[in-house]
């Protein structure tokens, strides 16, 4: 990464990693640790976005200290402990004269309005992301005072700094509809961006104008995933998620619209953690799945709980924790059951057959992809969730296919997955790709290299539409298991293609 600008006066200080920090956090993983620190700001009512990359960025030095949030947070973690003992540069030190004095440090009973800050540090010492901060600043106080957003200053010698709400995010809280709409819609076009004159409007209630905001944002992401795949899109969904959830608590005046504006929140956050899942952010993703969960009981949303724990089975699955995988498969089954889907029961004894394959189960696996098939053909009906239009024909076989990979068995994962493909709507030019993979990778693994190279022909072809992580990873497995075989017909070709593509990601 490399360092913001600094003044002629000033040199650049060397990142050292935060030995203190990471000491603290002991065995827990960075999403769970993450977890714990948003849990703590709830404890003192404060409000932080936490995930794993912002703990990973603390660690490594990035943070050289937080922000009056995350500190105030930190002390009630860790009683009797200051941030140096955290790890943390003395705040004088960061922030130069842009500090403020000890005598002002905010309490949690008086939450600070965001200062414009000058120094030379500031939370980060990173190349400026304009997706990349942490907590939302424009909130209301107790007494009714509503804290004023700062602007980002457009040239390379102003400093960017964490605590500054971006322009998306801004628009997204302070705005009427059409503000809201601007945050929802701007971060995921291919070219546009939200509109800063919003950012100077009065917080004020959610209404349903910005639950119908809410939830276009969420279909906006699911389009553009299915057409060209996750990495190029979690930065830009990232900064409204966090809006949602403090749009929530802005409260509103009916609960018609709080259930709304909840189930809203929970997708945007499945949503955001497949993204996440997809470019192989698996952390981040666990973090907004459990963030989903959470949503999900605390507003009694049956059917969002099982959106997320059925997400979370195929995290654990592709994070190597099959047993988990099953669990969370499991879970999500008993609370869909009287839903009355049977494709979504379908979609997660689907998944509770990955977790089964992972843990090499076969008999498991094949009791769980009868279930699914059972389930499958009774047809589409009115319980049906929206965020399932991906779930077909193809998105069944191919998920068969990638158990019977697992159990290595490639014949049969390579018939599968040649179905899958075969079946998908042109539509879904991501999982098309996905599929194509899965084939290409199968026949290889299968004895098969001149219809794998052939296949893998085909998943180059989709990479100037499709950014995604896993797609990538699955091609370069197939390059490496046809490496033996160049001679035969087509591979050579492929292999060359292949590596001149992965030289220019």
């Amino acid at each position: 990464m490399t360092s913001s600008s600094v003044t002629s006066s000033q040199s650049p200080r060397p990142q050292r990693p935060n030995l203190a920090f990471r000491q603290l956090r002991g065995q827990r993983s960075p999403g769970e640790f993450a977890a714990a620190v948003r849990r703590a700001a709830r404890e003192i009512g404060e409000r932080v976005s936490c995930d794993a990359r912002y703990v990973g960025r603390v660690e490594a030095g990035e943070i050289r200290c937080p922000n009056y949030a995350y500190e105030r947070v930190f002390l009630h973690m860790f009683p009797g402990r200051t941030l140096t003992d955290l790890g943390f540069a003395p705040r004088a030190e960061v922030r130069g004269r842009g500090a403020r004095p000890t005598d002002e440090a905010p309490s949690p009973r008086n939450k600070s309005r965001s200062h414009s800050s000058h120094g030379t540090g500031g939370e980060t010492e990173g190349a400026h992301d304009p997706y990349d901060t942490q907590e939302m600043y424009d909130m209301q106080d107790p007494r009714g005072d509503t804290g004023y957003a700062r602007g980002r200053r457009g040239t390379h010698q102003a400093y960017q700094n964490d605590e500054e709400s971006d322009v998306q995010r801004r628009a997204f809280m302070t705005g009427g509809t059409a503000a809201m709409a601007a945050a929802s819609f701007g971060p995921f076009t291919l070219g546009g961006a939200a509109s800063a004159a919003a950012a100077t409007r009065p917080v004020h209630r959610a209404g349903t104008g910005e639950a119908g905001a809410l939830e276009a944002a969420v279909r906006k992401i699911r389009l553009l995933d299915d057409r060209h795949g996750a990495d190029g899109l979690y930065r830009r969904a990232s900064a409204p998620l966090r809006a949602a959830y403090a749009l929530l608590d802005a409260g509103t005046t009916r609960q018609t619209t709080a259930d709304r504006l909840y189930a809203g929140a929970g997708e945007l956050a499945i949503s955001v953690g497949w993204l996440a899942h997809d470019s192989g952010r698996f952390d981040d993703a666990r973090s907004h799945y459990a963030e989903a969960l959470a949503t999900a009981r605390m507003s009694g949303d049956p059917g969002l709980e099982a959106h997320a724990f059925c997400n979370t089975a195929f995290l654990a699955r592709d994070a190597g924790r099959p047993r988990e995988a099953v669990r969370a498969a499991q879970a999500a089954q008993r609370v869909a059951r009287p839903l009355g889907s049977p494709r979504l029961m379908s979609l997660l004894a689907l998944r509770e057959a990955g977790g089964w394959a992972g843990l090499a189960d076969r008999t498991g696996c094949e009791q769980a992809l009868a279930r699914a098939h059972a389930l499958f053909g009774r047809g589409a009906s009115e319980a049906d969730p929206e965020w399932m239009s991906f779930y077909g024909e193809a998105e069944l076989e191919g998920l068969e296919a990638q158990c019977w990979s697992t159990l290595g068995d490639w014949p049969r994962a390579a018939r599968h997955a040649r179905r899958a493909a075969g079946l998908q709507n042109p539509h879904f030019t991501r999982n098309i790709a996905l599929y194509t993979a899965e084939l290409a990778d199968d026949l290889a693994r299968g004895g098969r290299p001149d219809e794998a190279a052939a296949a893998g022909m085909r998943v180059l072809d989709l990479l100037d539409e499709v950014q995604s992580s896993r797609v990538q990873q699955m091609l370069a497995g197939t390059a490496r298991v046809l490496l033996p075989h160049r001679r035969a017909s087509g591979v050579s070709a492929f292999l060359e293609r292949h590596a001149g593509v992965a030289r220019t990601a």
